[in-house]
């Protein structure tokens, strides 16, 4: 038997080598273990399901978002969402907002959106001829914002001015479209965004080489404008309109507009609706325009695009006067004889009837 020393013989380095071996191997099974559970929790949690409304408060940590992801079942482990987050660098770059996730949906792409801020959009439309009162509720019943935030919003002198807004308030500059706004936008957000719709349609529209053709300035063809759009829904109408108050208007005659004093009385008692008396047609308010001579004090509504089109390109007619047929359409006339002839015939006749 050799009995020289183990060294001697190479059966130590052997063990040695068997021992490092030994060792890479386990370090490769965790670490290829530790891989397979890695990309477990970077699976999505289903591979479908219906999604869910996460509301992200500005200023809230990272762990409190993991914490609330995971708690509602759309990804694995918050620790490793953690994790996937510092490897990215964005622990503090997730944003504020509202998002909806699905259980199928992968922590990467959960992360992504949470640090590229593409929240839940809700799709609002501004009907045409609202005052900035109603597009307050609309926008409040939408639970996108406090009412009262947005009217003191519209009527902030700095942000008027910032935005080219001579009047008291953004009435008549809340561009009447349809919107993709985010819960989390501001009161101000808000008035700045439908009134950059306004400025853009107005350029793009030409409007402003227009308005310079006719000697009117951007706030009266608004305010004009406005009246139009509460006067008629219907398209054909519209320049006939215009042109009766444009008429008026050259010989120093008062608008006399009905919708005028219902705004007037809006904005000093905060009435919404209610039947116009005949008392109210003396009442003496800014935007009455059976009182006040030339146009009201500002915009009672938010007109469309045609609205606008029809004060800058009215149709040339004598018309002076016209009355609801309560049809939806109305008579015109050029003589103050004939438009009592037809108030005889259309309201009189209707309240008979009644």
């Amino acid at each position: 038997m050799d009995k020289r020393p183990l060294d001697r013989i190479g059966l130590i380095p052997n063990f040695r080598g068997l021992c490092w071996l030994l060792l890479l191997y386990g370090v490769f099974l965790v670490g290829f273990q530790g891989w397979r559970v890695w990309q477990g929790w970077m699976r999505p949690v289903a591979s479908s399901g219906p999604g869910q409304v996460v509301v992200v408060p500005p200023g809230a940590a990272f762990s409190e978002v993991a914490r609330e992801l995971e708690n509602r079942g759309l990804i694995r482990s918050r620790y490793a969402f953690t994790v996937l987050a510092w490897q990215w660098g964005v622990l503090d770059k997730v944003q504020a907002g509202e998002y909806r996730f699905f259980p199928s949906q992968t922590p990467r792409r959960i992360l992504s959106d949470l640090v590229e801020g593409r929240v839940l959009q809700h799709v609002i439309t501004i009907p045409e001829g609202y005052n900035l009162f109603q597009v307050a509720d609309l926008l409040h019943r939408a639970g996108l914002v406090d009412p009262a935030d947005f009217v003191e919003a519209c009527e902030d002198e700095l942000l008027l001015r910032r935005l080219g807004i001579p009047g008291p308030s953004a009435e008549g500059y809340l561009y009447p479209d349809t919107y993709y706004l985010s819960r989390g936008m501001s009161a101000r957000e808000l008035v700045r965004h439908f009134v950059r719709r306004f400025w853009e349609t107005w350029t793009r529209e030409g409007f402003d080489q227009r308005a310079l053709e006719m000697g009117m300035d951007t706030h009266d063809v608004v305010i004009l404008a406005s009246i139009v759009e509460k006067e008629t829904s219907l398209p054909g109408e519209r320049p006939l309109i215009a042109g009766v108050f444009l008429n008026r208007l050259r010989r120093g005659m008062p608008l006399q507009a009905d919708p005028t004093v219902y705004y007037g009385i809006l904005v000093e008692s905060s009435v919404r609706k209610r039947r116009l008396r005949k008392a109210d047609l003396r009442r003496g308010t800014p935007y009455n325009t059976y009182v006040v001579s030339g146009l009201p004090a500002g915009p009672i509504s938010n007109p469309g695009r045609e609205s606008i089109r029809a004060v800058l390109y009215p149709a040339k007619t004598n018309y002076l006067y016209f009355v609801a047929k309560n049809d939806g359409s109305h008579h015109f006339s050029r003589t103050l004889a004939e438009h009592n002839r037809a108030v005889d015939r259309y309201q009189r006749h209707r309240r008979r009837r009644r």
